[in-house]
């Protein structure tokens, strides 16, 4: 079997080595992959978000199974472009992606459907999404509608800090494009959790529960980033919250989208802030998050493959979905300056050294190959992963991983997974 993996970051390193695992993988593709990658898979120089190159070459090279890493191609319609020609491929269609690529389409849809969610109002208009907050008076998230590679989001602590927000996205063009509207909703307070499901588009099956550590610094602290972190299974995740989030939220979801006319394939991602009136979902993604795909990946004894096909074929209630006992707990090495700006072509040391133990992972997100070295090349460099018994196993072999690799200005978050110990 051949497979092309679309996307060049630690999710897709993540997906490249967990699909190398599967019996019946002979040929991995990447495009555009990276440096990492590329020791497992052939790297081809397509961007992630051109779905006719992207297309050409799965149909010249006879591509049996294309799997989707980022969001942008999903929302561009490559899942579409690849169906018209009976190329299979996994992730949703376009219109059932618009749950990531519109968050005014998901809190409508949210709303329509009462599944549980912050209170908000959209606006396309600058200066009513200015009078809006100045009324509002209280602490609120503001946010670009549309994709904004996971940093189009603004926790405002008052008045100030939300108009701030609203004139950065919707006049700075902060986000460009993505910021033509706005959605302004109350903030909601509580611990948040990751839940994500294989979805055929009837049957429903979880995912182990998964927490992101989206600001930059330790103690949640800074502007967000695509994720610093994420550990897997969230303790905060209880059996008796699942038994609220599975049909409230993540079939309730996939029944209002059939309902709705753009049935939904593939993995379904709710963020959810758990609070004292239960879970409300912060927002859906229509893919793998990254990092939490590292340790989830990590802990998933199932062949990707075998999961991917009985998604496509709608036969997903056939599966039997398994995971390794344990934990498995990803730290994001970062260049000095993210979110911001961030230098590139440091070169990176102690890499083979960091997994050498062989319960770690070192997954490539922002690198590159510069001859025979591996330098960086993104703001997020690497994800140091690493499978332990519990969560302070885990946590103690990512960090001394992380201790063995270096480049010059190196910067990591010291508290990834305090919160599953009950450290702050």
């Amino acid at each position: 079997m051949k497979v092309l993996v679309v996307g060049g970051g630690g999710r897709e390193h993540a997906l490249v080595w967990k699909l190398a695992q599967g019996p019946r993988v002979k040929k991995i593709y990447a495009a555009p992959g990276n440096a990492g990658i590329a020791q497992q898979a052939e790297c081809v120089p397509i961007s992630a978000g051109d779905v006719e190159g992207l297309f050409a070459f799965a149909k010249e090279q006879g591509i049996d199974l294309t799997f989707v890493g980022p969001e942008d191609a999903l929302v561009k319609g490559i899942v579409d472009r690849f169906e018209a020609e009976n190329l299979r491929i996994f992730g949703p269609r376009a219109a059932a992606a618009r749950l990531e690529g519109s968050k005014t389409f998901a809190k409508d849809l949210m709303r329509k459907y009462e599944i549980p969610t912050a209170e908000y109002q959209t606006f396309t208009d600058y200066d009513n999404a200015m009078a809006f907050v100045w009324e509002l008076d209280t602490p609120c998230v503001v946010k670009a509608d549309g994709l904004a590679a996971g940093k189009g989001v603004i926790v405002a602590d008052n008045d100030s800090e939300a108009m701030a927000a609203v004139k950065e996205i919707m006049l700075n063009r902060a986000f460009g494009d993505a910021g033509d509207k706005v959605v302004v909703e109350e903030r909601l307070a509580g611990q948040e959790v990751s839940v994500l499901a294989f979805t055929d588009g009837r049957t429903v099956v979880p995912l182990l529960a998964a927490q992101d550590h989206k600001q930059v610094f330790d103690g949640d602290k800074g502007p967000n980033t695509g994720g610093m972190g994420a550990y897997c299974p969230a303790p905060i995740y209880t059996p008796e919250l699942a038994q609220t989030v599975v049909p409230k939220i993540l079939e309730a979801t996939v029944t209002a989208m059939a309902a709705e006319g753009c049935p939904y394939c593939g993995v379904l991602y709710a963020g959810l802030m758990i609070t004292e009136k239960g879970p409300q979902v912060l927002e859906f993604n229509v893919r793998f998050g990254d990092p939490e795909a590292q340790p989830l990946l990590a802990m998933l004894e199932t062949d990707l493959v075998d999961i991917a096909e009985a998604v496509i074929d709608g036969r997903l209630n056939e599966i039997e979905i398994r995971w390794k006992p344990g934990a498995a707990v990803c730290v994001v090495m970062a260049a000095g300056g993210y979110p911001g700006s961030y230098a590139k072509g440091k070169p990176i040391e102690g890499i083979e050294a960091a997994a050498a133990g062989g319960d770690v992972v070192v997954f490539h997100a922002g690198t590159r190959l510069d001859g025979d070295r591996v330098v960086t090349s993104g703001g997020r460099v690497l994800g140091v992963t690493a499978v332990g018994e519990d969560i302070p196993s885990a946590i103690g072999k990512a960090y001394e991983a992380v201790g063995k690799i270096h480049f010059e200005d190196m910067y990591y978050r010291k508290d990834i997974g305090h919160k599953a110990v009950g450290e702050s």
